[in-house]
C-alpha cells in the first residue's frame, strides 16, 4: 500500500518549457518541509505537476510522484489517504494494477467513472490529474476539506497548489492583499474559504472539483454536508449509541494503517482520551501518546493524560513547555504558518515535539466538539431559537442591540449584533466566532465590513440547513466556519511544518453524516459530550468526563505582558507602519492590553501580531 502526505503543486495553460521548469521547481522547493523524503515533476506541453513526498507507507522509491496510468494518458499528484481504496479496486477488476497503492486507484477508478469517481472515496485528499488526450485538468477535495487545495488564474494559466507560498513562488501571482480576507481574518483570525488573504488565491471548497482546459475553469460539489441522506431509521437511544460506536470504531481502524512509528495526541480531554481508547482497543501493540504540560498550573492537564494513558497502558510521553522554550521556538512557529492564523501556533508546539519524539503520524481528538455539542453556544443557539428573544418583535431587538453596540465590552457588542439581525444560523453563528467587533474592524479599517465569507456562505445553504435539528444546524455552521478555516487549516499547515501528519478520526464524513441526522433528544448535553461518552461506556472513566473542561491554551496573557512583550511590540509597531490599517487605533489597541484597560483580551491582539510577523515573512 502506498499512501503519501506530501505537497502538490503545478501549472496548466500556454508557457514556455524554461519557464514551466523553473516555476513549478520553485513552487515545490517551497513545499519541501512537507515532504522531506522524495522530490518529482512532470513537464509536458501546457502542464507542469510537481510533488513532494512525505512516507507513510511503502517507503521505496516506486511510490513517488506524479505517477501515470498503464497507458500513460493520465497523470496524477495527490496529497493524502484513501481509506477505502481496496474497495474501490475491487469494482474494477479488469484493470491491470501495477502498483497497491490509493494513488494508481484514483488513476484507475477516474479513467473509467471520471469526476463521479469522487463519490467512492472515503479519506482525506487533495489531487491533480492532468488528461495529455483532452489537454484538461482534474482538481479535487476531499469532503471535509482536510487537505488544502489552493489556485490562482493568471490570465490564461491555471496556478494550484497545497499552500498559497508555493502558488506565489511560481511567480504568477501578484502580492497583494485581498481586502475582504483582511476583514474576514480581523474578524476570525483566519481567512474563510474560498477567500484568502491574498488577491487573486482562492481555495477550493471542500467536497468540490475543478476543470480547467480551453474553454477555461469549470467547478462543481460533489457532496455538501447540508444535504440529506435519508429518514432517521433508530428507535432507541441503545441503537443510536451502538450505531455511533461501530462508526468511530471502522474510523479509528481505517486510520492505524502505517509502516512507520504511530502515535496519538493525548491531552486527557474526552475527545482526545476517546480515540486513544479506541486505538488501544483496536491496536495489537502499546499506543504511543504525546502531550506537553506547562509550568502555570492553570493550564496543566498533564495529569489527566497521566491517567488515560495509565488507564489503557500507552507509551506515553510528555514535554515541559516553558516560556522560554516557546520564546525560543517562536519564529520557527509562525515560519510555519503558510497562512496567518490567531490559533494555529498551539498545534505547532505539539506537532514539532511529537515529531522529534520520533513520530511520523498522529491521530488527534480534534473534530469532537463540533460533532457532539461540545460548547455551551450549542445551548445558546438552542435557547436563542426556542426562548422569548427570538419571538421578540424585531424593532424591540433591534433598539435593544443598537445601545449594546455602544457598548466597550466587545462581547456586549457582538450580542447586539444578534439582536440586530435576524434568527437564522447566518446572523447568530459568525458573533459566536468573532473576534474583533464589527465596530472595532471598521476603526481598525476605516470602513464598515462587508458581509462575510461566512455569513455569504450560511445565508446560501440557509433552506437546506434549516432542514437538520437544530444541534446539528450549529454543528453544520461550525464545520463551514471554524472548523475547516481554523481547526484543520492549522492541523494541516503547522503538523507539516514538521513533517507529521495528523488524522482525524471524527471527521469520517460516515460518522459526520450519522451524527448530523440524530434529533435532539439524542444529542443534548446534559454533561458535555454526553452522547459521545454513553456511546463509548465504560471506556472513559468520571474523572475525565465531569472534569472542568481546559481545551489546549497557551499562557498567551501572561507571555503577552512578560516574555513576549518586547516580541509583541515591535511587531504591532511594524504594523501600523504599513498602510493596512489605522496605526493610531492599533497602538491604543496594544497600550490598552498592556495596561489591562478597556477590557481588551489578548486574542484581540495576538492575531494582529501574527498577521505583522506573516506579512514581513512573505514579503508583502
Amino acid at each position: 500500500m502506498l499512501f503519501n502526505m506530501c505537497g502538490i503543486a503545478g501549472l496548466a495553460g500556454p508557457m514556455e518549457r524554461e519557464h514551466a521548469e523553473a516555476a513549478i521547481d520553485a513552487m515545490t522547493g517551497r513545499l519541501a518541509h512537507r515532504g522531506p523524503d522524495a522530490a518529482g515533476r512532470f513537464i509536458d506541453e501546457g502542464i507542469a505537476l510537481g510533488h513532494r513526498r512525505l512516507s507513510i507507507i511503502d517507503l521505496s522509491e516506486s511510490a513517488n510522484q506524479p505517477m501515470s496510468d498503464t497507458e500513460n494518458r493520465f497523470i496524477i499528484t495527490f496529497n493524502g489517504e484513501i481509506y477505502n481504496f481496496g474497495e474501490v479496486r475491487e469494482r474494477m477488476p479488469e484493470y491491470p494494477f501495477r502498483t497497491a497503492s490509493d494513488t494508481e486507484t484514483i488513476l484507475a477508478a477516474y479513467e473509467r467513472f471520471g469526476s463521479d469517481c469522487l463519490a467512492m472515496l472515503n479519506g482525506m485528499f487533495a489531487f491533480a490529474i492532468w488528461d495529455r488526450l483532452t489537454r484538461e485538468l482534474f482538481l479535487a477535495r476531499d469532503r471535509m476539506g482536510v487537505k488544502p487545495l489552493y489556485y490562482c488564474l493568471t490570465g490564461r494559466n491555471l496556478v494550484f497548489a497545497s499552500e498559497i507560498r508555493s502558488v506565489l513562488a511560481s511567480g504568477l501571482a501578484d502580492r497583494t492583499i485581498d481586502r475582504a480576507g483582511l476583514r474576514d481574518y480581523l474578524a476570525f483570525q483566519s481567512v474563510y474559504s474560498p477567500g484568502t488573504i491574498v488577491a487573486g488565491i482562492r481555495q477550493l471548497p471542500a467536497g468540490c472539483w475543478a476543470k480547467f482546459g480551453t474553454g477555461g475553469l469549470r467547478t462543481g460539489r460533489y457532496w455538501s454536508i447540508d444535504g440529506r441522506r435519508g429518514a432517521f431509521s433508530e428507535k432507541s437511544a441503545p441503537e443510536v449509541r451502538e450505531r455511533i460506536r461501530g462508526l468511530l470504531e471502522n474510523s479509528v481502524k481505517r486510520r492505524l494503517v502505517s509502516d512507520v512509528r504511530l502515535g496519538a495526541f493525548l491531552s486527557g480531554g474526552i475527545d482526545s482520551s476517546a480515540i486513544v481508547a479506541l486505538m488501544s482497543q483496536i491496536s495489537d501493540a502499546p499506543v504511543s501518546t504525546f502531550s506537553v504540560n506547562f509550568e502555570e498550573p492553570e493550564f496543566d492537564e498533564s495529569v489527566h493524560a497521566e491517567t488515560i494513558a495509565k488507564r489503557f497502558g500507552t507509551d506515553h510521553q510528555s514535554v515541559r513547555l516553558r516560556a522560554g522554550d516557546f520564546l525560543e521556538s517562536l519564529p520557527a512557529a509562525l515560519a510555519g504558518a503558510d497562512s496567518p492564523s490567531g490559533d494555529g501556533v498551539n498545534t505547532y508546539v505539539v506537532s514539532k515535539a511529537t515529531r522529534a519524539a520520533g513520530l511520523k503520524v498522529a491521530l488527534s481528538g480534534v473534530g469532537g466538539d463540533e460533532l457532539f455539542a461540545g460548547y455551551p453556544n450549542f445551548i445558546n443557539w438552542l435557547k436563542f431559537r426556542r426562548g422569548a428573544v427570538s419571538l421578540t418583535p424585531r424593532i424591540v431587538r433591534r433598539a435593544a442591540g443598537a445601545v449594546l453596540a455602544l457598548s466597550a465590552n466587545s462581547k456586549h457588542q457582538r450580542i447586539g449584533a444578534v439582536l440586530e439581525s435576524g434568527n437564522g444560523i447566518e446572523h447568530f453563528y459568525p458573533r459566536t466566532r468573532q473576534v474583533l467587533s464589527d465596530r472595532l474592524i471598521c476603526e481598525l479599517e476605516g470602513g464598515k465590513p462587508d458581509t462575510f465569507n461566512i455569513t455569504k456562505e450560511l445565508a446560501g445553504r440557509a433552506a437546506a440547513i434549516a432542514e437538520f435539528p437544530l444541534l446539528s444546524q450549529f454543528s453544520i455552521a461550525e464545520f463551514l466556519g471554524y472548523t475547516q478555516n481554523v481547526l484543520l487549516k492549522d492541523a494541516d499547515q503547522f503538523s507539516m511544518a514538521s513533517a507529521l501528519e495528523v488524522r482525524e478520526p471524527f471527521f469520517d464524513y460516515e460518522l459526520v453524516e450519522y451524527v448530523l441526522e440524530i434529533p435532539d433528544e439524542y444529542k443534548y448535553p446534559d454533561f458535555p459530550k454526553r452522547l459521545l461518552v454513553d456511546s463509548l461506556a465504560p471506556l472513559l472513566p468520571d474523572s475525565i468526563v465531569h472534569r472542568p473542561k481546559m481545551g489546549f491554551v497557551l499562557p498567551w496573557e501572561k507571555w503577552m505582558r512578560a516574555e513576549l512583550r518586547e516580541f509583541c511590540e515591535a511587531r504591532i509597531a511594524a504594523l501600523a507602519g504599513r498602510a493596512l490599517l489605522d496605526p493610531g487605533r492599533l497602538t491604543r489597541l496594544w497600550d490598552d492590553f498592556s495596561e489591562r484597560r478597556s477590557g481588551v483580551l489578548w486574542s484581540h491582539v495576538w492575531h494582529l501580531v501574527v498577521l505583522s510577523d506573516w506579512l514581513d515573512a512573505n514579503r508583502f
